[in-house]
């Protein structure tokens, strides 16, 4: 690639082994960049973005694609063109205050965490893999984890981003109120542009986008158009949107993250489930309790953490449990947390399948923990042959239809014989995470792939929930928009794309499929992994 014309005081990229490390992330995917660029500061991307749109009319297929950590299981982060990685460069935080941080996306959350943890303050909304995601994944993805039962969506979290927009310039954004957002509607440039026409299709369609929002507690899937303009508050808020847009809509220089006192004590009581029978049951009844975290890893997760993390996994092979579920109670007050777990446990005694345990140990409880946490990333690495291959890999419905929902999903996965899965995730919000194992020479199972993949979400459709709810849309889940939303709210994603990127320069092909020949499904299943 000639980039004649672009200095930044950063790095580009175009060897070999860089190529190849950003044409992964941890999805089934593999996309090849043409380049990739280390930005130095947000003068950087700045310049990149305004190169590209010039360069725009005479290389169409030019576009920059924002890169964290590469822990996306979608193939967010991946691109034929220009891959930004801000790793390198835009990795600091730049201060903490009473109960938030201002971060760039470059940095690793564990370094955020600690950080953070060093004036008795949290970021709820971590992932499973917190210890080798970015912060910029966090908020693009709109990440939840095990505290999301209780503390919500990283969307709830950020009050403020500054963003690099199409046209090349940087931007804040934060709450407004309607005083400031008639203020900035009548800027003459870019931004005020696109605060008249992102609120001029908000306000003239907000009855159908105020119900295409899920009914669920989790939802990554398209553009929060519903979230932005809050009639009943007054308030105008565009980070709402710019959270879990994959940076389809620009590029996050730096986000301010609101932050929480995690409670002073916290009691752990472990289920072992030998039938999945009971379980959307039991969930339920658990739920009365009010937990603050409820988890769970099955039989598989726990074979492998056997085989590779001994130390951790002490549990006899011959007395294993269908399902492990991780149920926290924490409060300010510990006789609160006790009696909540204790009623929950004596609550749960009827179900003859359940076994339950407490945990009077932090050594022990962090056992449960780590095969929890690791549960993917065990997998993804000693997977022999196969390949981890999430796809539905982040389904959600209400809690109240896991009866239904639970025996249906796994008469579809049945279908298709000798298929070895994993099942983890979090049970409160019933938002699984199944992830298959898979060859992908072999025929059968490419073929797998859409045709489970079609008959899954279509499930999740008729429950009105949400086909990822924290993972987001990336490749893998862009084509399936439309089973979740009706022809008009598709119709407004695109417009909602256009009104920020009308040169189609940030990350193509995700939360909006591209026009071509090429439908979008066609696409992604083209690169899927090879080797």
């Amino acid at each position: 690639m000639n980039f004649d014309g672009l200095t930044i005081a950063g790095d580009i990229s175009v060897d070999e082994q860089d190529l190849a490390s950003r044409s992964r992330d941890a999805s089934i995917f593999s996309v090849r960049p043409q380049a990739v660029v280390y930005p130095k500061d947000s003068s950087d991307i700045e310049k990149l973005v305004k190169w590209v749109g010039e360069q725009k009319s005479t290389h169409p297929k030019l576009s920059v694609t924002a890169r964290a950590a590469g822990t996306d299981m979608t193939g967010g982060p991946l691109s034929e063109s220009i891959i930004l990685d801000t790793t390198k460069y835009l990795n600091h935080i730049i201060e903490v205050g009473g109960d938030y941080a201002i971060t760039q996306p470059g940095v690793y959350y564990r370094d955020f965490e600690k950080t953070v943890a060093e004036k008795g303050l949290l970021f709820p909304s971590y992932p499973a893999s917190k210890e080798i995601c970015a912060m910029g994944g966090i908020v693009n993805n709109n990440s939840g984890g095990e505290k999301t039962l209780s503390y919500g969506q990283t969307e709830r979290y950020v009050r403020g981003m500054r963003m690099i927009l199409s046209d090349g310039n940087e931007y804040e954004f934060k709450s407004l109120n309607t005083q400031e957002l008639e203020s900035k509607k009548s800027q003459e440039n870019f931004e005020g542009q696109v605060y008249r026409e992102l609120y001029d299709l908000i306000n003239r369609h907000y009855d159908i986008i105020t119900k295409a929002k899920p009914d669920v507690s989790k939802n990554s899937a398209g553009y929060y158009l519903w979230n932005v303009w809050d009639k009943s508050a007054g308030t105008f808020d565009m980070t709402k949107l710019f959270v879990g847009a994959q940076g389809t809509l620009g590029i996050m220089a730096q986000a301010t993250i609101g932050l929480v006192k995690p409670k002073k004590y916290s009691k752990l009581l472990i289920m072992f489930l030998k039938n999945l029978a009971p379980l959307g049951e039991l969930v339920n009844k658990v739920l009365k309790y009010k937990p603050e975290t409820f988890e769970c890893y099955d039989d598989q997760t726990l074979k492998i953490a056997i085989e590779f993390l001994p130390q951790i996994a002490q549990q006899p092979k011959d007395d294993m449990p269908k399902l492990v579920l991780i149920v926290e109670f924490t409060s300010d007050d510990e006789a609160d947390a006790s009696s909540r777990l204790e009623a929950a446990k004596a609550d749960v005694q009827k179900f003859k399948m359940v076994q339950t345990h407490t945990v009077h140990d932090v050594a022990e409880g962090e056992r449960y923990w780590t095969i929890r946490r690791e549960s993917f990333n065990m997998l993804r690495h000693h997977a022999g042959v196969k390949h981890t291959a999430p796809f539905i890999d982040d389904v959600i419905v209400h809690p109240l239809q896991l009866p239904q929902f639970l025996p249906k999903l796994n008469e579809l996965i049945s279908q298709y014989k000798g298929l070895t899965y994993t099942v983890a995730g979090h049970a409160g919000d019933a938002n699984f995470h199944v992830i298959p194992l898979m060859d992908f020479h072999d025929e059968a199972n490419r073929k797998a792939i859409p045709e489970l993949s079609e008959k899954v979400y279509d499930l999740v459709a008729s429950m009105h929930g949400s086909i990822t709810a924290e993972h987001n849309d990336g490749l893998i889940r862009t084509p399936y928009l439309p089973k979740m939303y009706s022809p008009e709210i598709i119709e407004l994603f695109k417009k909602t794309k256009e009104i920020f990127d009308p040169q189609n320069i940030f990350n193509p092909g995700k939360k909006v499929p591209s026009t071509g020949s090429v439908s979008a499904l066609d696409y992604a299943l083209s690169h899927v992994i090879k080797e």
